[in-house]
């Protein structure tokens, strides 16, 4: 039988959220490279990006299934890879004569940006993939045991329990042996839990209920 183009589409709410999913993936590398003090917490910023992208990825399982979820994780590698890339190609290449010149500061500090050991790209790549996927795994566990309900439960059990898994693969990874990584991963732990416990509830709502609107469109 032949496939409908309405068979074809997909909902809305998909292709949205994973425009979505797709930018914040590129954007989480460039807000890490700076670390932001919230009260006694020091947390890299990239953290608030990858909150996103654990809210993004549970509201399409809760709309769409883990299936989908699973497979915008996978495409995410996509973006991310790709932006690593292109910010290698654009380290390489030479600086103009004007920028060298009038601007060194910005120079110094954009190609700062730009360029981390391989260790730390590394550590990113997997840290991304093993945390995103366990936060769907998880979200989607839970939501097997009770249903639809307690939607802010089933979001953050899985974006905290994500989170701490993001940490200790991610700081081992980039960070195990060139000095002690004790301090840091119970530090960025804590303050990545709190996060996560704070803002992810709420945020799946919002996010559930503008796919759900989407959808109806």
């Amino acid at each position: 039988m032949e496939t409908t183009d309405r068979q074809r589409t997909l909902p809305l709410s998909l292709f949205v959220f994973a425009l979505f999913y797709g930018g914040m993936v590129c954007i989480a590398g460039v807000l890490g490279n700076k670390q932001v003090g919230l009260g006694p917490l020091a947390v890299e910023a990239g953290i608030f990006a990858f909150l996103l992208l654990v809210v993004t990825s549970s509201a399409v399982a809760e709309l769409h299934g883990a299936t989908w979820a699973n497979r915008l994780v996978r495409i995410g590698f996509v973006p991310l890879i790709v932006s690593l890339l292109l910010s290698l190609l654009v380290y390489a290449l030479p600086a103009s004569a004007e920028m060298r010149a009038d601007r060194p500061e910005a120079l110094a500090a954009i190609e700062g940006i730009l360029f981390s050991t391989w260790r730390i790209w590394i550590g990113g790549i997997i840290a991304y993939g093993i945390s995103q996927t366990l936060n769907v795994t998880i979200f989607g566990a839970l939501k097997g045991r009770e249903g639809s309900k307690l939607l802010w439960f089933r979001s953050a059990v899985a974006g905290v329990l994500s989170q701490i898994v993001d940490t200790v693969v991610f700081v081992a990874i980039a960070f195990y042996g060139e000095f002690p990584i004790g301090g840091l991963l119970v530090g960025q732990m804590l303050a990545k839990v709190v996060l996560s416990a704070l803002l992810v509830p709420p945020l799946i709502y919002v996010a559930v209920a503008l796919g759900r609107r989407l959808d109806r469109v």
